[in-house]
């Protein structure tokens, strides 16, 4: 499964990152990030590319599991 980390990072460098990894056209992976705006701008543009999304929150980080 394709992992990407996103901690420390703030929009739209994390929405990047999903892109990059959408463009491969994956049926699975996982984008971690830890700020405010990406856990929700993040798993929007997720869904809108076509994938369901599962968050796992630990902490102050969560983990986006995309599934197509």
């Amino acid at each position: 499964m394709i992992q990407v980390d996103a901690r420390g990072l703030a929009c739209p460098q994390p929405i990047m990152m999903a892109r990059d990894v959408i463009s491969e056209n994956p049926k699975e992976f996982e984008i971690i990030v830890d700020n405010g705006a990406p856990k929700t701008n993040v798993p929007r543009f997720i869904k809108r590319s076509g994938y369901t999304v599962e968050l796992i929150e630990k902490e102050d980080e969560v983990t986006i599991i995309a599934r197509k």
